[in-house]
């Protein structure tokens, strides 16, 4: 299994000028994306939306094409709106690379098994749904050498992460916020967009 952050790390590292979409696990403060960001002005941040993370992604791939668009989203998160993947691979985005960080369980709310959790084929769901490509990896040493291969893959791109569980116990109240809200991301992005 891969370590969370070391995940992130990586897919930060690998980025290009690439817009990350993240949600739940990869988007947590103590041990997500923003600990470890190299571009914060191009991170969305998809909180309070459980399941959307991969439309938010679909549809900034569709209006930006020429931009690469990475969604990392959650296991138990994408369970929750399936119907994401069909739709995402139906509509072709070459510039998508959807991530799900599987770790088994609702990580954000307490650490309850997501249901199929360890049965589900991720990777062979992406297939039957029509992504371009399909990667999976369960160390870090494979995602580090692996990741490049996939971030040029001709999208959409399903990548399968297995993540090692980091349950936040933390009442919601009390959590860490981020720097960055997904409001400041939607107001930013057009300004960086048309310097792009």
């Amino acid at each position: 299994m891969i370590d969370n952050q070391e995940a992130v790390k990586v897919i930060d590292a690998n980025r290009g000028d690439g817009v990350i979409i993240a949600t739940m696990n990869a988007n947590n403060v103590r041990f997500g994306l923003p600990t470890v960001t190299t571009q914060e002005q191009l991170d969305m941040p998809v909180s309070g939306a459980m399941g959307k993370a991969a439309n938010v992604g679909l549809g900034l791939a569709l209006a930006q094409p020429n931009r690469k668009v990475i969604v990392l989203d959650g296991d138990g998160s994408l369970l929750m709106n399936l119907g994401a993947m069909v739709t995402l691979a139906n509509k072709t985005p070459k510039n998508l690379c959807h991530m799900v960080f599987d770790n088994g369980v609702y990580a954000v709310t307490g650490g309850q098994p997501v249901p199929g959790s360890g049965k589900a084929d991720w990777e062979g769901l992406a297939k039957a749904a029509g992504y371009a490509a399909t990667f999976s990896f369960d160390n870090l040493e494979d995602l580090t050498t692996g990741i490049a291969e996939a971030m040029a893959a001709t999208g959409p791109v399903f990548v399968h992460l297995q993540v090692t569980p980091q349950i936040e116990n933390t009442p919601v109240q009390f959590r860490q916020r981020g720097r960055r809200s997904m409001q400041t991301a939607i107001d930013e992005l057009p300004e960086i967009f048309a310097k792009a």
